[in-house]
């Protein structure tokens, strides 16, 4: 510690003190630099084609701008937990199948009191050097391209799917920030290594990567599991479910990167809930609302409602009729 507040290695020390698995530093120039501007025209460029369907708030301008957020920010201390666990999909066709980063606990109530203590030690750290910072953390919750700070602050890479992978635990992490106008050293930025791999765009069953790095929302099976509220799915989508009812996992599950270096998490509360692992298609499409109040009070789940629940696991059922799907 010095009279100018928490060093760098010591706020590094204290993130994996308190648990978290990958932490890095990002230093926010005060005017936009080339990466940043880089990041921000493919934001823009993404959102010109519509690629974000209904999810209206990837189109907040203090998502292009992190100075929007907190003028005068200086420093983004960025954080990864792995949430990894080693159990297979169900191949069963009468299982739907749910994204691995759902199965246990809802990773917001893990991220966001860690990410508080540390705020909450960065703050006290600042103000015992006699320093009056501002200090504001997100865990998936606010306007902020997580996935470019975390590059930027040498976590990993973003991938031609659009998710960051790591080198110790691939895409199978969850990314949360604190914004501080402390001036804390930076990482060196991290360095993509997709190279000529395409095989996340080959697997995609409806060919939402539409070229790399680029995620059309209205082809994507995660978004019209989790987010697209309509009554019911559309056509072109329902025939390449492949059972899936909340997201999807086949661009991660197929990257060679995670097969190289995905391991279990020692966070127990990511162990899944027997009943996420191989749910039977014909209990979801039926699910009540009083059933899906007691099974997804603690989950992430949650934010797929009863509806929509019974929706997709209808949508899969039918696609795995033989005959046109109707």
């Amino acid at each position: 510690m010095t009279s100018s507040g928490p060093t760098r290695q010591a706020v590094i020390d204290q993130a994996r003190q308190l648990g978290f698995h990958l932490v890095g530093i990002a230093a926010v120039n005060p005017h936009p630099d080339g990466p940043e501007q880089a990041a921000t025209a493919h934001l823009q460029s993404w959102l010109r084609q519509g690629y974000q369907a209904d999810m209206t708030w990837m189109e907040n301008p203090k998502r292009q701008d992190v100075r929007r957020i907190m003028p005068g920010v200086r420093s983004l201390i960025c954080v990864a937990l792995n949430y990894y666990t080693p159990h297979p999909h169900s191949p069963q066709p009468d299982h739907g199948k749910i994204s691995r980063y759902a199965w246990g606990r809802d990773y917001h109530r893990i991220l966001q009191p860690r990410l508080q203590a540390l705020a909450a030690w960065l703050q006290t750290q600042a103000e015992a050097a006699g320093l009056a910072p501002q200090v504001r953390y997100y865990a998936d919750t606010g306007p902020v391209q997580d996935k470019v700070w975390a590059q930027r602050a040498g976590l990993g890479w973003i991938a031609k799917n659009g998710n960051l992978i790591t080198r110790q635990y691939g895409s199978w992490v969850f990314l949360g920030e604190i914004l501080t106008t402390l001036d804390l050293a930076g990482d060196r930025p991290h360095t993509a290594h997709c190279g000529t791999c395409t095989r996340c765009l080959e697997a995609c069953p409806t060919g939402a990567i539409t070229q790399p790095y680029v995620v059309d929302a209205h082809r994507c099976l995660a978004y019209h599991t989790i987010e697209n509220r309509a009554a019911t799915l559309p056509a072109p989508v329902v025939p390449h479910l492949q059972n899936w009812v909340a997201g999807c996992d086949i661009c991660q599950d197929v990257c060679p990167w995670n097969l190289r270096f995905a391991q279990p998490t020692d966070i127990a509360e990511f162990q899944p809930y027997p009943w996420n692992l191989a749910p039977p298609l014909a209990d979801l499409a039926q699910l009540s609302d009083s059933e899906w109040d007691h099974r997804f009070r603690a989950s992430a789940l949650r934010r797929i409602k009863p509806a929509m629940w019974r929706r997709n696991a209808r949508a899969a059922q039918a696609a795995n009729q033989p005959g046109p799907t109707p």
